[in-house]
C-alpha cells in the first residue's frame, strides 16, 4: 500500500499503513464508549487502587446515569460547563460520563493548581459547578461566593458545599432529560497553551473524541490492540487528555478493566501491577525513567505486561532499552499527540493486533482515517520523506477550535483544515515519524505544559524586575525545566531565591522557575516579540564556555565559576546537585512523577551526568553540555 500520495502540485500527504475503517461519528461519546456494554456488563470496569473497590461496567453505567440526573437537578444544562478538579478516582469517570449524557461540557484541571490558576480557568470556561476534594475548597470559597459557582466535594461533607454521593449518586436516573446531542457539540474542554501564548480552552467534540478513540482501538487490526480481558494501568492524571483518551475512553470502548492509581509512587505502582496482573502500561518518560533506575523493580513480577506505551514527550532510545529489560514480555513503543489533535496524531504499529516492526526512537505512524504532511517552516511547501519540517494533521479528531479565541484558532488550523502542531519532524521510508525539534515555545516538564508567557506575566510585576523572559533548559529527570532571564530594576539587589519564591507561591509545582539569570536586556524582534532562540543560545554558551558571574546571586553570595546559587564545593544543594530527602530529581514531589530519594539528584556526581538522557552524549555527559568536568553548570 502506497501511504504517500500527491493531491496536487503542492501537497504530499501521508496516511496510515492500516486501512481506513467505519467510525460511528453520529453517536454521542458516552453511547459510543458503551456501545458493546452488554457483552461485558458484569466484568470489572474501574478498580480503585487506593482501596481495591471494583466497579463493574453495569455499575459504572447506572452510576453515571444517576450522576447525569443529579447534575440536571442542580441546574446544569446542555452546553454548560462543569469543572473536574480531581485526582484519579471513580468520581472523575462518573462525572465526565454523566456530563456527556446531558450534553454538558467537562473542563478538567489539576487539583494541585493554585487558586489563581483554578479561578482563571473557571472564569474563562464559565464553569457552573466545580467537583473537587475537600482540601481544595479553601482555594475556591471566595471565588465561589462572589461568582455564584457551586462547589461539590467527593469526600468530606463541608458546610456550603454540595456532596457527590448524596447530591448526585443517589439521584433518580429516570429523570434524565431528553437532549439531542449533535456530533459537533463540545464534550471536553481541557486547557492547553497550544504552540504559543497563555492556556486556552480546547474544544473537543463528541465526533472528535469518538473518531480519536476509534482510530486507536477499532477495526479488525486495531492500531492499539486492547480487549475485555486487559487490565490497563491508569497512573497518568485523567485531567490530562492523554490519560482521558488513550486510557479511560479506549478502555471503556473495549471493555477493559481500568486500574486507577491516585498518585504515582514506585513501590505502590509495582505492587498494583503484580497484584492485578496489569497488561497495558501507558506511561510518560519520567515514569519510564523511574522504572529504569529503580533498584526494587526486580522484586516484582511484571511478566503480565504485554504493552508499554510512552507519550506526552519524546523518549530517548537509551531509556527504551533500559525499560525493555524490566518488562520481559512487553512490546515497547511511543505515540505522539497534542491536546488540540484530540490528542493522538501517531501511534506505534507494534501495538497493533497484527504488529509491524518498528525503529527505536520513532513516535509511531500517522493514525488511520486522517492525513499528515510535513511542511517547510519558511515557505509552507509540502516536503517529501526524510526531510524535516513542521508536522501538520487533518482529520475529524482535531479540535473544533479554541474557546472564544478565533484568532488563535486561525493561527493553528488553516483554511484547508490542517492543524499546525509547531513540532518539527520527518517521516522516513517506512512511514515512521521522528520528532526532532519544536517551533513552539511550550516547555514540557514531565509531559506537563508550561507556557513561558504565563510565567513572564508573573515575573514582570515583581518590584525589582524591569523585564523578563522564560525559556526551557534540558533536565534529565524532568525533560525540560523553565529558567528565567531577568533585567533587574536600577539598584536592585534581589536574589535568585527571592524571585523563584515570588513565582512559586503563584503556580503549581511544575511551573516553578528552576534558575534565574541576570541580563542587561531581553532580546526582542522589531515587532516586540521575545527572541527566545537568542536566550537559548546564551544559555548553552553559559554552560559551554565555563565561568560566569551574572547569575542572579542568592543571599549575597556571588555566583561564579559556574557554581550555581552561590553554593560552595561546586555542588548545588538542589536543582541538579545533592538532593535533600524527599526531593525528587531536585524538585519537590507534591504531585510530581519523580521518585524521592536520598543522595544525588538528577544523577549528577563529580561534575558529570551518570545517566544519558535526551540527546547527544559525549564521554558520559548528557546533552553534550560539558567542558572540563562541567555538566549543566555543576562543577566538580
Amino acid at each position: 500500500m502506497d501511504t504517500q500520495t500527491k493531491t496536487d502540485q503542492k501537497d504530499i500527504i501521508f496516511r496510515s499503513k492500516l486501512p481506513d475503517i467505519y467510525i460511528p461519528k453520529h453517536l454521542p461519546l458516552h453511547s459510543y464508549c458503551g456501545e458493546n456494554i452488554s457483552q461485558f456488563s458484569s466484568r470489572p470496569c474501574l478498580i480503585n487502587g487506593s482501596n481495591d473497590r471494583v466497579y463493574t461496567y453495569a455499575e459504572v453505567e447506572i452510576t453515571s446515569r444517576k450522576v447525569a440526573a443529579g447534575l440536571h437537578k442542580h441546574g446544569i444544562k446542555q452546553t454548560e460547563t462543569i469543572m473536574l478538579l480531581l485526582p484519579n478516582c471513580p468520581e472523575f469517570v462518573f462525572a465526565f460520563l454523566g456530563a456527556s449524557y446531558i450534553g454538558a461540557v467537562s473542563t478538567t484541571a489539576n487539583p494541585f493548581f493554585t487558586s489563581s490558576e483554578i479561578i482563571k480557568q473557571a472564569k474563562a470556561s464559565k464553569t457552573k459547578l466545580i467537583i473537587t476534594v475537600s482540601t481544595t475548597v479553601p482555594k475556591l470559597k471566595d471565588f465561589s461566593q462572589e461568582n455564584h459557582v457551586k462547589i461539590m466535594c467527593i469526600d468530606d461533607k463541608i458546610d456550603g458545599c454540595l456532596h457527590f454521593s448524596s447530591d448526585l449518586e443517589n439521584s433518580d436516573e429516570t429523570t434524565l432529560p431528553d437532549v439531542e446531542i449533535r456530533p459537533d457539540d463540545v464534550v471536553a474542554l481541557p486547557y492547553s497553551s497550544g504552540t504559543t501564548g497563555l492556556p486556552k480552552g480546547v474544544m473537543l467534540t463528541h465526533k472528535g473524541l469518538v473518531t480519536s478513540v476509534a482510530q486507536q482501538v477499532d477495526g479488525d487490526n486495531a492500531n492499539l490492540y486492547m480487549h475485555h480481558e486487559d487490565v490497563v494501568m491508569c497512573t497518568l492524571p485523567l485531567f490530562h487528555i492523554y490519560s482521558m483518551n488513550s486510557i479511560l475512553l479506549c478502555g471503556l470502548r473495549v471493555g477493559a478493566a481500568i486500574l486507577l492509581m491516585h498518585k504515582f509512587e514506585i513501590v505502590t505502582f509495582l505492587e498494583l501491577i503484580q497484584r492485578y496482573k496489569v497488561t497495558i502500561g501507558p506511561f510518560v518518560p519520567p515514569i519510564v525513567l523511574a522504572i529504569a533506575k529503580s533498584n526494587v523493580v526486580d522484586q516484582y513480577d511484571l511478566s503480565t505486561v504485554r504493552t508499554v506505551m510512552s507519550g506526552a514527550a519524546p523518549l530517548g532510545s537509551e531509556l527504551e532499552d533500559a525499560v525493555r529489560a524490566k518488562f520481559p514480555n512487553a512490546k515497547l513503543g511511543q505515540g505522539y499527540g497534542m491536546t488540540e489533535a484530540g490528542p493522538v496524531l501517531a501511534m506505534c504499529l507494534a501495538f497493533a493486533k497484527e504488529p509491524f516492526e518498528i525503529k527505536s526512537g520513532a513516535c509511531g505512524t500517522v493514525v488511520r482515517n486522517s492525513e499528515m504532511k510535513i511542511i517547510d517552516t519558511e515557505t509552507g511547501a509540502s516536503l517529501p520523506r526524510n526531510q524535516s519540517g513542521e508536522i501538520c494533521i487533518r482529520g475529524d479528531q482535531i479540535m473544533k477550535g479554541y474557546l472564544n479565541d478565533p484568532e488563535a484558532t486561525e493561527r493553528t488550523i488553516d483554511k484547508e483544515g490542517w492543524l499546525h502542531t509547531g513540532d518539527i519532524g520527518y517521516i522516513d521510508d517506512d512511514d515512521e515519524l521522528f520528532i526532532v525539534d519544536r517551533l513552539k515555545e511550550l516547555i514540557k516538564y514531565k509531559g506537563f505544559q508550561v507556557a513561558p508567557p504565563e510565567l513572564e506575566a508573573l515575573l514582570v510585576p515583581h518590584p525589582n524586575v524591569s523585564d523578563a523572559a522564560v525559556v526551557s533548559m534540558k533536565d534529565e529527570g524532568a525533560g525540560e525545566v523553565p529558567v528565567a532571564f531577568v533585567v533587574r530594576s536600577n539598584g536592585s539587589t534581589t536574589t535568585e531565591d527571592e524571585i523563584k519564591q515570588f513565582v512559586s507561591k503563584q503556580v503549581i509545582f511544575y511551573k516553578r522557575i528552576n534558575r534565574v539569570f541576570g541580563v542587561d536586556s531581553i532580546p526582542k524582534s522589531p515587532s516586540g516579540k521575545i527572541v527566545r532562540k537568542d536566550l537559548r543560545a546564551k544559555l548553552a554558551a553559559r554552560f559551554l564556555n565555563g565561568p560566569t558571574t551574572n547569575v542572579v546571586p542568592n543571599g549575597g553570595n556571588v555566583a561564579k565559576d559556574n557554581v550555581p546559587n552561590g553554593v560552595s564545593n561546586g555542588v548545588s544543594k538542589a536543582n541538579g546537585g545533592v538532593a535533600k530527602e524527599g526531593v525528587a530529581n531536585g524538585v519537590p514531589t507534591d504531585g510530581d512523577y519523580g521518585v524521592a530519594t536520598k543522595g544525588v539528584a538528577n544523577g549528577i556526581s563529580n561534575g558529570v551526568y551518570k545517566q544519558v538522557s535526551n540527546g547527544v552524549v559525549s564521554n558520559g555527559v548528557a546533552n553534550g553540555i560539558v567542558s572540563n568536568g562541567i555538566a549543566n553548570g555543576v562543577h566538580n
